[in-house]
């Protein structure tokens, strides 16, 4: 890989992070914004509301589509290029959604959204590792991670207040005119030979899919990204599932609803400060045992919450304490999935997102499928019983680290 003179220059290396972290931050917030819209949108549309958490996991699902091919790509032909196109297609989506016609469409431009989240994760995420040595980049990803969290955070919060003026034909309008001064960000400051090889040859398809092969024969690396994936699944199920639990269950106003997304973003982003103090004397393995503590105090009294009965604080406060364990391990997790292979950084990122979005979108489907929308109880139940599966894959693979750092 070519050396980018990014690395010795402040101002082109802040302005990609920003323009990376804009683009992060969009991509989040075409879902996060709109879910307080999203029974309006299926009221509007002549569409069931069991539409809304589906149309959530169609979001998620785009962000594979493309995974799978845009990581090695952006080895082959640089990072620039590739993030590029992708950061344009989200764009013409988010506008394209201001003339949707019926659910279907809707739905279909849901998952050219979610490939923008493919483009994220298989791209730029890698780009950051190049660019960082290894504690530097786990702080940037947390940082940057706090900023994106504050589409979670603010976004169903902003999405309600906005909604009051505008209609969510409008909102996506704003998304994609966004999204298009944060292509402009990436065009002036993203470096034309990041990520790229030195080498003539034509892009492999037939080797690509036998590295990816090779991959999943890798045991530290599957553990690790399915940790990811089912570590994130009560999250990714309260993202879901809360505008049916809150509005459509406990008749919670938009604003209401908004609010109560507060407390456990908030506990995600103190969760990545905690790792930013902790990660300049503490080993990675070590941190993410100690992020289990409240991550798994957390999943076992939401546990208690669905067995004894559940209010919206008691479940708000369980969810809480399970992110903060989950905000100081996930950039660690990554780093060190990303690094459990030698091959090139955009493939396996790929493959990570890949095996990370699948059992996000795969297992939120089954989650909704199982009732968790039902009521309060029976969320806690089930997103309780899902986050602690983690502990399969964790626990052999922090066990194969130990085992390597030993030797």
């Amino acid at each position: 890989m070519h050396t980018s003179s990014i690395n010795t220059r402040p101002l082109p290396l802040i302005g990609f992070c920003l323009a990376i972290a804009a683009f992060e931050l969009l991509t989040y917030m075409a879902s996060d914004l709109i879910m307080p819209a999203m029974l309006s949108v299926t009221e509007q549309l002549k569409a069931d509301p069991g539409h809304v958490p589906y149309a959530f996991t169609l979001y998620l699902t785009g962000g594979i589509v493309l995974q799978w091919l845009v990581g090695p790509l952006s080895d082959h032909y640089g990072r620039r290029p590739l993030l590029l196109i992708g950061s344009a297609l989200f764009a013409l989506a988010c506008l394209a959604a201001y003339w949707a016609p019926g659910i279907v469409a809707f739905n279909g431009l849901r998952l050219i959204q979610g490939m923008g989240l493919g483009f994220v994760i298989a791209v730029s995420y890698p780009a950051l590792q190049e660019v960082f040595c290894e504690a530097e980049a786990v702080r940037v990803m947390a940082w940057l991670g706090n900023i994106a969290l504050l589409s979670p955070l603010l976004g169903p919060l902003l999405g309600s207040l906005l909604l009051q003026w505008l209609s969510w034909r409008e909102l996506f309008l704003a998304l994609g005119i966004a999204a298009l001064a944060a292509w402009l960000g990436l065009y002036v400051f993203t470096p034309q030979t990041l990520g790229t090889r030195p080498t003539a040859e034509p892009f492999d398809l037939r080797g690509t899919l036998h590295r990816y092969g090779r991959l999943l024969r890798n045991p530290p690396f599957v553990l690790s990204s399915i940790a990811l994936g089912v570590m994130s699944l009560p999250l990714i199920a309260w993202i879901g599932m809360s505008p049916l639990l809150l509005i459509h269950g406990q008749g919670l106003s938009s604003l209401q609803y908004g609010l109560w997304q507060i407390p456990v973003f908030g506990a995600v982003i103190l969760g990545n400060l905690l790792l930013d103090r902790l990660i300049i004397r503490t080993a990675l393995r070590q941190l993410i045992r100690y992020a289990l503590w409240p991550f798994c105090g957390g999943l076992i009294a939401l546990l208690m919450v669905g067995f004894y009965g559940a209010s919206t604080e008691m479940l708000v406060a369980c969810l809480s304490i399970y992110a903060v364990g989950l905000g100081m391990s996930n950039a660690a997790l990554y780093r060190l999935a990303l690094f459990s292979s030698e091959d090139s950084k955009g493939l396996v990122s790929a493959m990570i997102g890949m095996i990370s979005i699948s059992i996000m979108g795969g297992v939120g489907s089954m989650i909704a499928a199982l009732g968790a929308g039902d009521n309060l109880e029976s969320f806690a139940l089930i997103a309780g019983i899902a986050g602690l599966v983690c502990l399969v894959p964790l626990q052999p693979f922090l066990h194969r680290c130990r085992n390597t750092v030993a030797a």
